[in-house]
């Protein structure tokens, strides 16, 4: 397929292959079909220094087995596989994803050990006049333009708490380091067309579940405004919001979690830049909701971000890149001192080598810093190299 590793991978975070070319996809019928992917895998080696309990913590943690790890294991990215297909019908654009992301490694004595997953299942129909709706599985609003910025995106980053087996299905990249994760969700959302490069987008949520402390009170309801232009300097500005109300279960009291983001990149002359912040309440840090209240419905605030920048060697294609970020969580008020986590922190020094088109080299070296209430810390030193194709 005539994909460059930019669209591949927006189409595999956001909408796989949905809009094939006639030149590279598959006529059938009324459709043309595109079939699109990603495969990745890394050698990763983390040094974990500490073994302190910090609820929420992600410094990978020293075990029984000792403080060094090793693994083979996808990175940030999932394995992918994807179908999509579009036509017209009705003076309407109509399409389809539908993809699967099967993990590269697993911890279990036959290798077994990690699941599949089931990413994007969504149909869409639209037009450039008025905009498209989507329905189905996909990313999430929020926090979208945040991962896709992230340089690790191509790589490893944080491998999260996972002691010295790995294997897990994918890494956290910078997710819960300086953004949450915007997750993958049942949704009905709409996007508006591009007006000279303005553009929004908002939708209803299937409600979040990342705690058990909490019941939902309603969907999750997300929207995004950006301004994107081109030129010498290129950029992008974005600001997004997140709200859900939720009730805690021991007390049946309700109340309202919600994160609201802002961000900005420019690329120019081979430099990137990438600034991101976000605040909330109650929306907990890492994933939404998590440890967002107490278990009386009383809420904790959190925010964080990262900067990041990068630079392509002329020539070479080579993308090197540095970015540190932090997530912060708030005991709520009154609330006692405890392992909870107080901050998660993350350095990351990356070099990004184009082999092909569709093949990049990738290195990485990520510390790792947890701290809880407490004062108690975890550090972990993360090393890996490895390769990414899109096809």
């Amino acid at each position: 397929m005539n994909n460059t590793i930019k669209l591949a991978v927006a189409s595999a975070l956001l909408a796989a292959a949905s809009s094939a070319s006639a030149a590279g996809g598959i006529v059938a019928g009324d459709w043309t079909l595109d079939i699109g992917g990603v495969v990745n895998a890394y050698y990763i080696a983390a040094d974990n220094k500490d073994a302190n309990v910090i609820t929420g913590g992600l410094a990978n943690v020293r075990d029984a087995r000792g403080s060094d790890a090793h693994s083979i294991n996808t990175g940030l990215l999932p394995n992918f596989l994807t179908v999509s297909g579009k036509t017209r019908q009705n003076d309407l654009d109509v399409g389809f994803t539908i993809s699967m992301s099967p993990a590269s490694s697993g911890n279990g004595a036959t290798g077994s050990g990690t699941a599949e997953e089931n990413r994007q299942s969504f149909l869409t129909f639209g037009d450039k006049s008025w905009g498209t709706v989507k329905v189905g599985k996909d990313l999430g609003i929020f926090g979208s333009d945040a991962i896709l910025s992230d340089m690790t995106l191509l790589g490893v980053g944080s491998q999260g708490a996972v002691g010295s087996l790995g294997g897990t299905t994918t890494t956290l990249g910078r997710i819960g380091t300086g953004y949450q994760y915007a997750a993958w969700k049942g949704q009905i959302s709409y996007a508006s067309p591009n007006f000279n490069g303005f553009s929004f987008n908002v939708g209803v949520m299937h409600p979040g579940q990342n705690t058990p402390a909490v019941g939902q009170d309603s969907p999750v309801f997300e929207g995004k405004a950006s301004y994107e232009w081109a030129g010498d300097v290129a950029g992008k500005v974005w600001a997004g919001f997140i709200q859900q109300s939720v009730t805690a279960l021991a007390a049946a009291g309700d109340y309202d979690a919600r994160n609201f983001e802002v961000g900005a990149k420019v690329d120019v002359a081979g430099f990137g830049l990438v600034g991101y912040y976000y605040t909330g309440q109650g929306a907990g840090t890492t994933f939404f909701l998590s440890d967002g209240a107490t278990a009386t419905g009383q809420e904790r605030d959190s925010d964080g971000g990262y900067v990041q920048a990068t630079y392509t060697l002329p020539g070479v294609g080579t993308k090197l890149g540095a970015s540190w970020g932090i997530s912060k969580l708030d005991l709520a008020s009154g609330e006692a001192l405890s392992t909870l986590v107080k901050e998660n922190e993350m350095w990351t020094i990356g070099a990004y080598h184009p082999l092909t088109k569709h093949l990049n080299l990738v290195a990485e070296y990520s510390q790792v810093t947890s701290q809880s209430h407490l004062n108690l810390e975890n550090e972990s030193n993360i090393a890996s190299v490895g390769a990414i194709l899109f096809f």
